[in-house]
């Protein structure tokens, strides 16, 4: 089992940036593919950003591409996702995901394909 809490988020205002955290516990994420999702009120989950443990590839939203960067820390087993020139479009509830499995980097943002899931952290962006 993988326990993943999430931290960082918080309220700023639009041009801003938050970094988030996302900690693990429980198992090495030395071969996980590590995801970021985010969900506002009345809308559905949806993918933000990912990252394969194994070789550090990366995919990005469209939404947030050349704005939100993700990365690891292997010694600390945890994966961050810097956010800049946030927008209020961009306020959400930011979910952590993991899982175990390996696949192509075209289904990273299928939410589907994470099996474990932090219990998320409020981003809030005023205009």
């Amino acid at each position: 089992q993988v326990q993943l809490v999430e931290s960082g988020g918080g309220l700023v205002q639009a041009g801003g940036s938050l970094r988030l955290s996302c900690a693990a516990s429980g198992r090495s994420l030395s071969s996980y593919i590590m995801g970021w999702f985010r969900q506002a009120p009345g809308k559905e989950r949806e993918f933000v950003a990912a990252i394969n443990w194994i070789g550090g590839s990366t995919y990005y939203a469209d939404s947030v591409k050349g704005r939100f960067t993700i990365s690891r820390d292997n010694a600390k087993n945890t994966v961050y996702l810097q956010m800049n020139s946030l927008k209020p479009e961009d306020t959400a509830v930011y979910y952590c995901a993991a899982t175990p499995a390996q696949f192509a980097i075209t289904w990273y943002g299928r939410r589907e394909r994470y099996d474990y899931w932090g219990q998320g952290t409020q981003v809030t962006v005023s205009s």
